[in-house]
């Protein structure tokens, strides 16, 4: 069983890596996932082999505290911002801190900086007042930022030392010396030894463990402020849905808290209201903006029998609603859960920082150690050698890597979820990047569907009116898909139909009596069997043409008599085009995958100047397409809508499901786009593009920082060039290597989609160049067999920039070339092989 829990106390990668070993060590545990940026641990355990209190206690081991996480139901209840109480603490600590930190570094430094000080702490006669003092103002400094201290002494006491053990150590050594050498000011002034009190009065380091532990505070409570805004995706989603809604229970309306509403409660929803929970309309009709959830920015009508999303806002318009989906059921509630859910795993990329962070402190102690025995071996200070020690502790930032990977996945799906794309886990984000292959279905991801009613062509002496009032009366008792289109079209020209009676299924088709006459409607073979003529052969070019065209004809006609042709489509969605032309651009290879007939599908393929088409698929066959494309090599994503496309998707080393999609083509995809548009799978590779870059960025320069940091605090390059790095500047350059980390990951927020034609103008103009080829089809005599058909593919594809496929029942050849092929130069070639060449089309 997966369980969540809260654990506090962590503050840096070695602190989630401490709680995932202890916990992993634990007999049953199967998987372990530590979100340092929520707080967070998700546990895979065998609940016959090990308990809940059993994990507790590990984590405890480690150093830290854990609790039962609670998830509220409700995905609009107002939830815990894990920063929020951080930020306040951190701030308060600031505050107090500085406000002692002033007055020390006055009394430590004043002297130095020819600041006057009270006569009563001048001289060395005086020594012992002014360390007693500095001590007396550290103290408070101390206490306010003990956390430190607790935390990491208890760290170390576990044996799993991390960040705030670094801190404590260095701080402490320097507080434990400066009350050495206020003891030995004591010791001096009490023996007559001036010149010892003196020399000890210089070594007092009360403000350098000071100005650690303000400094780190005060770039915790940055870091914190920074982090919380990573998190703001997820705090903007939940304050979408209304508090309250407004339900009729018996026979009266009544305000309730959201989260009271129950699934096939009725609510009433006004202009300007915000939909509580995901639910169909029962009476009324709203025009409603879905941008929060899609990203669309035009507002869609809704009317009775429509669905409608939680969160979406009811511009103008009443109406009455059933509430189907509640809670975390809904769509936004599950939008605030894949967000959650990606934030709180680990993408691959993170898994080199977590191996170093898990040895990042113990190794960084033993370089302080060392480091500081080498120079008093050396023949350096006592005092030149512990603040050697203290500035290699504290300069090391085992933060920046731990932030580096999380903040920036954080903050990438966050943009995706408010751009309509749902990320569901940093792995599908990460492998994003690296796609070469996208391989789109056809029905309802390029196309939208749903049929339309594309052409009315009636034969002489009947009008277009006619025609459909005919069609759409004898189609009203048909579920074909077809028949919904033509239904929508009478209606939409006011159509009253007329009533149609014994309704018959035909061979090819149907039929119907409309006002004492059959009519039927259907295949050319249907026309046949009734004898109702020869179409002319103006009719006869339409029918072929609407075949190239992936129109599907409906022919109507009566016995003895043919009466038209009527035309539907599956029409190809207004940005299917430009998004294709986008992905090639991007040196994307695109393919079409369809179980389509390649009739249609091949109209739709040069439609969309699409390179490559698989036709004629069956869905199980769908998967093994995608695993043949994956055993060539290729990183492949799978776009998707139907139960059909499923098992590719899962297939695919991406499935991206479109959002109108069934619920198995979505539950089994690891990107969703909420908007059903292609453009969204262009945005999406970009943004994991530029998320991935950003990872990169943030880990090279938190490699780059401690590699740098520490040898330069251990004073490796003292002997040659004399560079010697303070404490208290240390403490300052860790705090800015980790808000460096956090700022770079919040750039994302502005990531921008190229979307529009006019950013990539220069890209489209390359890629419709690149796709501009001709296409033609030679009919040709004389092929008896394989070996025939062969020779004549063979001939033709070695006319360099010619793809030719030979169909031997056909007597074809399919000749595809990229750029300028005389006709004559294709026949010379077929007929050089003893062929004829009877046509080019």
């Amino acid at each position: 069983m997966k369980e969540n829990y809260s654990v506090k106390g962590m503050s840096c990668a070695a602190c989630s890596s401490a709680v995932e070993r202890n916990v992993g060590r634990l007999n049953g545990v199967h998987s372990v996932d530590v979100s340092l940026l929520l707080n967070r641990m998700t546990v895979d355990y065998d609940a016959s082999l090990i308990d809940g209190e059993s994990i507790l206690s590990a984590v405890q081991k480690a150093g830290y505290q854990a609790s039962r996480f609670v998830e509220k139901q409700e995905a609009n209840a107002v939830k815990e911002d894990p920063t929020k109480n951080d930020l306040k603490e951190y701030q308060k600590r600031v505050l107090f801190s500085v406000s002692f930190l002033l007055p020390l570094l006055y009394f430590s430094m004043g002297s130095m900086l020819g600041i006057p000080l009270p006569a009563i702490l001048t001289g060395t006669n005086n020594a012992s007042g002014l360390g007693l003092l500095q001590f007396l103002l550290l103290l408070p400094i101390l206490f306010v930022n003990r956390k430190y201290y607790i935390v990491g002494f208890r760290a170390l006491a576990y044996r799993s030392p991390n960040m705030d053990s670094l801190i404590a150590v260095g701080s402490f050594a320097a507080v434990a010396y400066g009350i050495f050498a206020l003891f030995r000011i004591g010791y001096g002034l009490g023996n007559g030894e001036h010149h010892l009190a003196a020399h000890y009065a210089m070594e007092l380091y009360f403000e350098s463990a000071g100005t650690i532990l303000t400094l780190v505070t005060l770039g915790k409570y940055f870091e914190i402020r920074a982090r919380g805004k990573t998190t703001e995706a997820i705090s903007k989603l939940l304050d979408l849905a209304p508090k309250t809604a407004i339900v009729i229970r018996d026979e009266t309306e009544e305000e309730i808290p959201t989260e009271e509403i129950r699934e096939g409660d009725i609510l009433v929803i006004k202009p300007g209201e915000a939909i509580p929970v995901d639910g169909s309309i029962v009476w009324g009709r709203g025009l409603l903006d879905q941008a929060a959830l899609t990203g669309e920015s035009i507002p869609v009508e809704k009317a009775e029998g429509d669905q409608v999303l939680a969160a979406s806002i009811n511009k103008t318009g009443s109406f009455r609603m059933k509430a189907e989906r509640v809670g975390n059921h809904t769509t936004l509630g599950q939008i605030i859960e894949l967000v959650s859910e990606a934030a709180s795993q680990k993408a691959p990329i993170s898994r080199l920082a977590d191996r170093i962070s898990r040895i990042f402190v113990p190794v960084v102690i033993a370089i302080s150690f060392v480091s500081s025995l080498l120079w008093l071996i050396n023949g350096s200070t006592v005092e030149f050698a512990l603040m050697i020690g203290i500035a290699v502790l504290v300069i090391s930032c085992p933060c920046a890597l731990g932030l580096a990977t999380p903040l920036a996945i954080m903050v990438g799906t966050g943009k995706g979820a408010a751009n309509g794309i749902l990320i569901k886990t940093p792995e599908a984000l990460e492998i994003t990047k690296s796609i070469d292959t996208v391989v789109l279905d056809k029905t309802g991801t390029l196309t939208e569907g749903a049929p339309v009613l594309t052409d009315l062509i009636p034969t002489k002496g009947f009008s277009e009116e006619e025609l459909l009032l005919l069609a759409a009366s004898i189609e009203l008792l048909s579920e074909h898909p077809l028949a919904q289109a033509i239904l929508k079209r009478a209606k939409e020209m006011g159509l009253t139909l007329l009533a149609a009676e014994e309704f018959r299924l035909e061979q090819g088709g149907i039929s119907a009596e409309l006002e004492g006459q059959r009519y039927y409607i259907g295949n050319r073979k249907l026309m046949t069997a009734i004898d109702a003529g020869e179409a002319d052969e103006e009719f006869e070019r339409a029918y072929n043409r609407f075949a190239q065209e992936a129109k599907t004809p409906l022919l109507l006609g009566k016995e003895g008599s043919f009466l038209g042709i009527i035309a539907a489509a599956d029409p190809v969605k207004s940005d299917s085009a430009e998004a294709v032309a986008l992905l090639l651009a991007m040196g994307l290879n695109v393919v079409m995958l369809t179980g389509d007939n390649e009739a249609t599908a091949e109209a739709i393929r040069k439609k969309l100047g699409i390179p490559m088409m698989i036709a004629g698929v069956l869905p199980t066959e769908k998967e093994k397409e995608i695993r043949r494309l994956m055993d060539e090599g290729r990183n492949v994503a799978m776009v998707g809508d139907g139960i059909n496309d499923a098992p590719a998707l899962v297939r695919a080393q991406v499935g991206i499901a479109v959002g109108a999609g069934t619920d198995i083509a979505i539950d089994a995809a690891d990107i969703v786009l909420m908007k059903s548009s292609l453009m969204d799978v262009v945005t999406a590779i970009e943004l994991s593009r530029a998320t991935i870059r950003n990872i990169k960025q943030n880990l090279f320069w938190a490699f780059f920082y401690n590699c740098l940091g520490i040898p330069l605090a251990a004073g490796v390059f003292y002997p040659a060039f004399a560079w010697k790095l303070d404490p208290m500047i240390a403490a300052a350059a860790m705090s800015m290597s980790s808000l460096f980390v956090v700022f770079n990951a919040l750039r994302l927020r502005a990531f921008q989609a190229e979307k529009s034609s006019m950013s990539l103008g220069i890209k489209r103009k390359e890629s419709e160049e690149m796709n501009r080829e001709t296409e033609r089809i030679m009919k040709i005599e004389g092929m008896t067999c394989g070996h025939c058909s062969a020779r004549v593919e063979k001939a033709l594809n070695a006319i360099e920039g010619v793809k030719a496929t030979v169909n031997l029942t056909e007597k074809t050849a399919r000749v595809v070339s990229e750029k300028e092929i005389s006709d004559e130069r294709l026949r010379e070639a077929v007929t050089e092989q003893g062929y004829s060449v009877l046509s080019i089309e």
